[in-house]
């Protein structure tokens, strides 16, 4: 099927002249998860996974994606033309490497990109790096439209409005600030095409990307009023907000027209707003969004609904993880029937709306494939042994979790319990750490990674990222990586603390709390301190920990992390099988 495809647009390629088409996984948005209709990077190659760019040319097919990806791509791309680039290792070229290659060899002299799903800035750097040996790239070409007949439509859920009692603001106030903004850069007009930034802007949600509560939109913020630019249906809680905020509404293909017409000086960032709407803009000013930091920084009634649903996600929790290892006893469980076993114990929140990703549960092998994602072919059956890897989390009412627990299933080998040790030591290194006001995750990266360096052991993945307030659950700019990430870690900032460990062909080990950050004592008092304080409640699997490893300190904290989950937990479990469990499950070590 994917040779076909292939087949079909190399015909459509050397009808319009184009010697080579790159597909990045985007949306007009830059959205992270995104809907049917933008996947022509999937629709092309047949890979799933959330990123990764694929590149076709006239006799050659490739694939870039990161280390998450690089099992589950090798094993999509099997049987096609497809060369998998394990983008990030240092014999794999950049696409713009490979494609400098394949052009000058070949003779191309035209390459194409969708300039509605690229970034102005990836396709200016394009442009410039394909000028150096005279090669064009087409940027108002969807070749999607040729060969993919029958291609979903562009989503158009009902959009609806959150209520300022889960908010804390009111979306004139955030208009307000953004306002405020646009002054202090001299900017007549702010522009977002980011789905978060306007349903964060507007205080509305809709379901047009999977467990992500977005809905396909632009926003322009004039001084005077406000246009909203979607195709969505809006309920009477969303119209009565856009009227109380003077938000004009208008059909959302029509913002292209209409850039064109506006002759004042916009603000909005070349990183993010795709290149035909972009080279539409008259008078750029072109930063940052201040949006991007607003949301980020949440305020004392979003911190209130965090911690609401990490409340409901505990009970969750618990009852499935009282479940579990009985079950897989008892045989015929699954990695699918547990997670599914989860989601259904999550729904019994009246507050619960979705998942908030594609719950990972990975059984030993499985569990070292990042981002695994099992299959009704690759469903591993669990045995009363090993470790299980899940990475779960939901969308509330009152906000967004993400958690990885790893649980030892029965017997584990001393190399499980190896990984599994100094993990956990990574974690609790990162939540012990105080770090002075203005310190970016970058520079806080290593303070996790380095008690695995010291195991021997590593990891390729990022050591925590922002989460979004009912909004994606991985949110920026803040984050914890080793690639430079500037963005400081302000008090009122939600970002996970999730180091790994991951043997291939053999297991896996994470875990995962979500962090809010917050100002910390000083004894000295001379620098602003800040730390990450655990939200998440959920014990931490002890059966698999090796005590000689552990330092005093590390168990202590372990300790009163338990001690803090029973008593916030125990309260709001009805069951007294659930209630005597946690109890045993927080016991100190």
């Amino acid at each position: 099927m994917i040779n076909e495809r292939l087949r079909l647009l190399r015909h459509e390629m050397a009808a319009e002249g184009i010697d080579a088409i790159i597909f990045p996984t985007n949306d007009p948005h830059g959205s992270e998860y995104v809907a049917p209709h933008w996947q022509a990077r999937q629709y092309v190659s047949g890979f799933t996974g959330s990123a990764g760019t694929a590149v076709v040319t006239a006799t050659e097919a490739a694939l870039w994606t990161d280390s998450r990806y690089f099992l589950q791509a090798a094993e999509q791309l099997s049987g096609t033309e497809y060369q998998l680039m394990k983008d990030g290792m240092a014999d794999t070229p950049t696409v713009t490497e490979w494609l400098l290659r394949k052009m000058s060899a070949n003779g191309g002299t035209c390459i194409a990109v969708d300039g509605m799903v690229a970034s102005y800035s990836v396709v200016k750097q394009l442009q410039l790096d394909m000028q150096r040996i005279g090669v064009s790239v087409r940027t108002n070409y969807d070749a999607m439209r040729m060969i993919w007949h029958e291609r979903p439509a562009i989503p158009a859920s009902e959009i609806y409005a959150i209520e300022q009692e889960y908010t804390g603001e009111t979306a004139t106030e955030r208009l307000r600030r953004i306002r405020e903004k646009m002054t202090q850069c001299h900017a007549d007009a702010f522009l977002t095409t980011d789905l978060m930034e306007v349903a964060w802007t507007l205080n509305l949600r809709g379901s047009d990307l999977p467990m992500t509560p977005v809905f396909v939109s632009f926003l322009l913020v004039e001084h005077d009023n406000a246009t909203l630019y979607c195709n969505g249906k809006l309920s009477d809680s969303a119209q009565k907000v856009l009227s109380e905020a003077r938000v004009a509404v208008k059909p959302y293909t029509k913002l292209q027209e209409e850039l064109q017409t506006i002759d004042s000086r916009i603000l909005c960032d070349s990183t993010v707003t795709c290149h035909t709407l972009y080279k539409n803009i008259k008078h750029v000013i072109d930063q940052p969004s201040p949006v991007q930091t607003f949301k980020a920084v949440k305020n004392t009634v979003e911190i209130g609904g965090f911690r609401q649903s990490m409340l409901l996600d505990g009970i969750a929790l618990v009852k499935w993880l009282r479940w579990l290892k009985p079950a897989v006893a008892a045989g015929g469980q699954t990695e699918i029937s547990v997670s599914d076993k989860l989601e259904q114990l999550r729904k019994e929140a009246k507050e619960f709306r979705s998942l908030s990703f594609d719950t990972i549960s990975g059984y030993n092998a499985h569990g070292a494939i990042v981002h695994y994602s099992a299959t009704p072919q690759s469903n591993a059956a669990l045995k009363p042994e090993g470790l299980l890897l899940v990475d779960s989390g939901a969308q509330y009412t009152c906000g967004t979790t993400d958690i990885t627990r790893t649980i030892a299933l029965g017997p584990v080998s001393k190399e499980m319990r190896h990984a599994y040790t100094h993990v956990l030591k990574a974690n609790i290194a990162l939540a012990t750490t105080p770090f002075p006001e203005n310190t970016n995750g970058t520079q806080l990266d290593s303070v996790a990674r380095s008690v695995l360096w010291r195991g021997g052991l590593h990891y390729m993945h990022g050591t925590g990222h922002g989460v979004g307030w009912r909004l994606c659950v991985h949110e920026g700019p803040q984050g914890i990586r080793q690639p430079w990430t500037p963005a400081p870690l302000c008090p009122g900032m939600v970002v996970t603390d999730e180091p790994g460990v991951y043997i291939e062909g053999c297991f896996g080990v994470r875990i995962e709390n979500m962090m809010l950050v917050e100002q910390a004592e000083n004894p000295t008092g001379l620098y602003s301190m800040n730390r990450l304080t655990p939200l998440t409640l959920c014990p931490i699997d002890t059966a698999p920990i090796d005590v000689s490893l552990m330092t005093t300190d590390e168990i202590h904290w372990l300790n009163r992390y338990h001690s803090h989950v029973r008593e916030a937990l125990l309260p709001l479990l009805s069951d007294e099988a659930d209630r005597q469990w946690l109890v045993e499950a927080t016991q100190e070590i």
